[in-house]
């Protein structure tokens, strides 16, 4: 059997693997020989021209160094200025440098020169994410002829977005390199589709294709979380200790939960205006309902990610201006990560969840959200329609993230929803978030890049997915 070679920005650190995708990448190398490359999360005087090899708690890892200037323009400035905010359509927030694009073509160079003398001709290579996109592409031009695969983790930009991208032509030739690209969703796959589409004929008055796709498959592979592990974790110790805390703090008050990043994509000062909407318009909720936001700070280097948590500090601030009494507070906001059997208990002990990014890939939150339910007893999931997850969680309460009135209504009827409708609605979120486990998407990924699959037609591979998401 072929070995799997994992390649992402940054190897796993010692310790519990943090999320999801980590634990079911580590599975996929415990059942298949092979090992995780990537920076090692270290700068260097010089770039590492070969990788280090070594054992973490089990798992085989190779490692490169960076550079500073390296690193900086790779990272946070092509990958995170520019990819990430076009990506997510924000052209506003990005932050365009020539010479960043060189910065990121020389570290994804160097991760190709590094990876070479490690690999296998019969290995299979798993890129994953938006900072690797030239990966394939370096490799086949070092003589690699394996097979390549790679998942985008965040949505794929309309064709607007990606023509504002600097060298969005050369990234696009990039993808054609691999022989399986992955995206989290089918709008993703539709708006790739259709920029092929559109450029195809001819760019600048050239007769020739500028992209060749005939031997790259596209398709959609939503990714999950184990629902069924966050059941358990729902009422580990751990998971209890955070209920009966919350419990004594919260008296008889119905807890609304939002557990994200501190990242403009995630919609946090719209999800916070929507609360205030529904204190100010429902008189009733005050002293009734607690608004519990969680908020690891996330690139705070970035000035865009400092206006946003700027902002968000504001709009908490008036929040509680405006409606706290000695004896009540109607919000509660903290910029710290908890672990995840804290998490799990919060997310139990929660009436409403709150997951209204702006625009998001997946959203695994909804995911743990949906697993920790306690059965007898589930909180109601409110979803934005432009997270990946809207298109496998139809019964959440999809809102427009932008439109705040609307969301205030939504976590509104989230409150007063009766209990055989949270049931029945909770019922169908489980089934789907079992459906789409991230083992079970790790396994469909590999399988379907595994040498020799051609893959169904695209009719075909459309009539799969839609019955799986059914």
């Amino acid at each position: 059997m072929s070995r799997i070679v994992i390649v992402s920005n940054r190897t796993p650190a010692k310790g519990p693997a943090a999320g999801g995708l980590a634990v079911a990448l580590r599975k996929v190398l415990d059942e298949r020989e092979g090992f995780w490359f990537g920076w090692s999360g270290k700068l260097a005087e010089e770039p590492s021209r070969e990788a280090r090899l070594e054992d973490i708690e089990g798992l085989k890892v190779a490692q490169i160094d960076l550079t500073r200037a390296d690193h900086h323009a790779y990272y946070a400035g092509f990958s995170n200025s520019i990819l990430w905010p076009s990506f997510h359509l924000r052209l506003d927030l990005a932050t365009i440098e020539g010479h960043w694009y060189e910065g990121y073509r020389r570290v994804n160079q160097q991760f190709a020169r590094a990876l070479l003398p490690l690999l296998k001709p019969d290995d299979i290579i798993w890129v994953h994410d938006y900072h690797l996109i030239p990966l394939a592409a370096e490799l086949r031009a070092l003589g690699a002829r394996n097979r390549i695969g790679f998942y985008l983790h965040i949505p794929f930009p309309t064709a607007d977005a990606l023509y504002a991208i600097p060298h969005h032509e050369d990234l696009m030739r990039d993808l054609s390199r691999y022989d399986l690209v992955g995206m989290q969703a089918r709008r993703d796959v539709a708006a790739f589709n259709e920029f092929v589409d559109q450029t195809a004929p001819n760019v600048f008055g050239s007769s020739n294709k500028p992209f060749d796709f005939s031997r790259t498959e596209i398709d959609a592979f939503p990714i999950g979380s184990e629902p069924d592990a966050f059941a358990r974790l729902a009422v580990s110790p751990a998971a209890i200790k955070m209920v009966n805390r919350m419990k004594r703090a919260l008296g008889d008050q119905a807890l609304v939960l939002g557990v994200d990043r501190l990242d403009y994509s995630k919609g946090l000062p719209q999800r916070v205006e929507a609360y205030e909407k529904l204190l100010t318009n429902d008189a009733r909720f005050r002293r009734n309902v607690h608004l519990l936001q969680v908020a690891p700070p996330s690139r705070d280097s970035i000035k865009e990610y400092q206006e946003t948590s700027d902002a968000l500090d504001a709009i908490c601030g008036r929040v509680m201006g405006q409606f706290a009494e000695p004896d009540w507070q109607p919000l509660t906001y903290v910029k710290r990560a908890y672990g995840q059997p804290s998490l799990a208990g919060l997310y139990r002990l929660a009436r409403v969840g709150l997951v209204t990014p702006l625009r998001d890939g997946m959203n695994l939150v909804a995911h743990e959200f949906i697993g920790s339910q306690n059965p007898e007893d589930p909180g109601v999931l409110v979803l934005s329609r432009f997270a990946g997850a809207a298109e496998i969680f139809s019964e959440a309460l999809l809102v427009n993230p932008f439109d705040t009135d609307e969301t205030a209504e939504a976590i509104r009827m989230a409150l007063d929803m009766p209990l055989d409708e949270r049931i029945q609605r909770w019922q169908a979120l489980m089934k789907a978030a079992q459906r789409h486990n991230v083992i079970d998407w790790a396994v469909s990924f590999l399988d379907r890049l595994a040498p020799g699959t051609n893959g169904a037609s695209s009719s075909t591979r459309d009539i799969l997915y839609l019955a799986s998401v059914a």
